[in-house]
């Protein structure tokens, strides 16, 4: 108990699954968390069941710089700094690449590129006048390789997982470190709904969201103070895998 004791966390995203598992994770290891989602009653009701001494939501879309800012001012005016940003909204859609539509690919780069850069911008300043801190990027495994139809969404994690490594370089003179994480496949209602055998997982199951909120409360934590520009994988093995033609 207490790895994070008295650290103000923003996530965005943070409503449910990945999100909404760290923060219940973070708030009970000490910390205050800001919760940012379009999923309002979501997140309002989880802001509720943390409780109101330790947890705000706030409605964030990613892509609006106001909102970022808007978000940012809620932690540092309720809890009085700003110490983790966890950039974790996504969404997924794919589709061959020559029906792949334009709307589609830059729907991808708004939500999963342009949106943790605009929340990194937000936070900058903040993390800063809080003497250093910790920014947590949920990039994926296919920020590692390439899947086809997903052409959108690996660009977006890919180009995720290069930015944390340049905003790590300019930042560290700051005390502010940046990684990414890289789940596989994650518990979820929609990934439940995928066919048994579609990705193969050599342990044999997916991962649960809680599995990834370690990680989170990790990197958020002075645990991890000489981690920064990393890539920190969490998918059973999956792409380890090496295809073999016998």
């Amino acid at each position: 108990m207490g790895r994070v004791e008295g650290k103000v966390v923003l996530i965005a995203g943070g409503a449910r699954n990945i999100g909404e598992a760290s923060a219940r994770m973070l708030v009970a290891e000490g910390a205050k968390v800001v919760i940012g989602d379009l999923l309002d009653d979501e997140g309002k009701a989880l802001a509720a069941d943390l409780g109101e001494d330790v947890a705000r939501y706030v409605h964030l879309d990613v892509t609006s710089e106001e909102d970022w800012a808007a978000a940012v001012d809620v932690a540092v005016t309720e809890f009085g700094k700003l110490d983790v940003l966890f950039n974790n909204a996504g969404i997924f859609n794919g589709a061959p690449v020559q029906h792949f539509k334009r709307e589609q690919w830059q729907n991808m780069i708004d939500i999963c590129l342009t949106g943790p850069f605009l929340g990194i911008k937000a936070a900058t300043n903040a993390l800063i006048a809080a003497g250093g801190g910790s920014i947590i990027n949920t990039s994926s495994i296919e920020g590692l390789r390439g899947t086809p139809w997903a052409h959108g969404y690996i660009a977006a994690k890919w180009g995720l997982r290069g930015l944390s490594k340049s905003v790590a370089l300019e930042l560290a003179p700051h005390g502010i470190r940046v990684n990414s994480l890289h789940p596989g496949r994650i518990s979820t209602p929609a990934t439940d709904a995928m066919p048994e055998g579609m990705i193969q997982i050599p342990l044999g199951r997916p991962g649960r969201p809680e599995e990834v909120a370690t990680f989170v409360v990790f990197l958020a934590s002075d645990e991890s103070s000489f981690a920064t520009g990393a890539e920190f994988v969490v998918d059973g093995g999956t792409v380890q895998q090496v295809p073999m033609n016998l």
